[in-house]
């Protein structure tokens, strides 16, 4: 089957100068000089990496250089909030243009596999959030694996959101106005979130989940259709999550396979956009899917020529940048 559906890599595709059609949709052109730069840099993937520490240095010096000149706010805090192992370190971000009246409030956690990523390294996504969305941002960086395997990220994630409705006097935001956010592995704790506190006296207004992964229990057809040459590989994926979940983990737990949750009734509305050359396409829209089934609102927006990791290329690509326009003006609406 992989075999069937393997794709030329994309030096070879630029050197023809067809790019692959998938669906009746193309790999746009920016996407392939991305790809392209990323092959003349070297190629390295994560699951080359000899150790976790050394893929965070290479996902650290990948977002700098895509980050661009840091967007102005009106105020950049950095924070400390309790979590159920110790104290977790925080980014708020406030937008400028505020006024005296509580805000609405992104609650954000970075992607990188459960085992990559910090504050930095999505830096550059929270200020792009914060500026279009008209929304104070708080990015909470959890324990990683697999010093920290699972559960830890997910507890810690929903302790952040809780901490945050919390001490909504302080930070100035309407705490009927909170929404739960993230990418890839940081949108998989974004729906574990707001899943987990469904029953709280203030659950989140609404989830905006960027290509989430939803289910580590199985694979569906797009981790092996776009197995390799899309920036994030089928590799990549077997290497977090062999992080992530030891053996003895149970991978149906909903608190990392939510597509497996039996029941999503009474959820937050969720806009949930994905990639159209991304191994986890399918599984995000299947989670879609199953939103709307259980009655949840739901948005659904696929990026036809998009990959994986376009939430922090908004400063060197417009396509991405566009992309996360359209998750802004949903954060908007939601949070109104």
């Amino acid at each position: 089957m992989r075999a069937a559906c393997a794709l030329p890599g994309p030096a070879q595709r630029l050197l023809f100068g067809r790019p692959p059609t998938i669906d009746g949709a193309a790999l746009s052109g920016e996407m392939q000089a991305v790809l392209r730069l990323g092959e003349l840099s070297g190629g390295e993937t994560v699951a080359g990496s000899a150790t976790p520490q050394e893929a965070r240095v290479l996902l650290r010096a990948g977002a700098k250089a895509a980050a661009g000149p840091p967007l102005p706010l009106q105020a950049v805090t950095e924070l400390e909030l309790p979590g159920p192992a110790g104290p977790l370190a925080a980014r708020f971000y406030e937008p400028p243009g505020i006024g005296i009246e509580a805000r609405p409030l992104v609650v954000y956690f970075h992607g990188g596999g459960w085992v990559l990523g910090d504050l930095d390294t999505h830096d550059s996504a929270c200020r792009f959030i914060a500026a279009n969305a008209a929304a104070t941002v708080l990015s909470v960086d959890y324990r990683l694996a697999p010093e920290h395997p699972f559960p830890a990220a997910a507890e810690d994630a929903l302790a952040g959101l809780r901490w945050a409705i919390e001490q909504s006097e302080r930070l100035g935001i309407d705490p009927g106005r909170v929404a739960v956010a993230g990418d890839s592995a940081g949108a998989n704790l974004a729906a574990a979130v707001a899943l987990l506190s469904r029953e709280d006296e203030r659950p989140p207004a609404m989830q905006a989940l960027i290509y989430p992964v939803t289910d580590a229990a199985a694979e569906l057809p797009s981790r092996d259709l776009f197995a390799e040459g899309f920036f994030l590989t089928k590799a990549d994926m077997d290497w977090f999550e062999r992080h992530y979940l030891p053996a003895g983990s149970d991978r149906e737990d909903p608190r990392v396979s939510v597509l497996r949750a039996p029941d999503l009734a009474g959820l937050a509305p969720a806009y949930l956009t994905t990639a159209g050359f991304d191994p986890l396409r399918d599984e995000g829209e299947a989670y879609a899917a199953r939103l709307r089934e259980a009655g949840v609102p739901v948005v659904l927006r696929r990026h036809p020529g998009l990959i994986h990791g376009f939430a922090n290329m908004t400063a060197i690509s417009r396509e991405a940048r566009d992309a996360m326009l359209e998750l802004c003006g949903a954060l908007r609406m939601g949070l109104a």
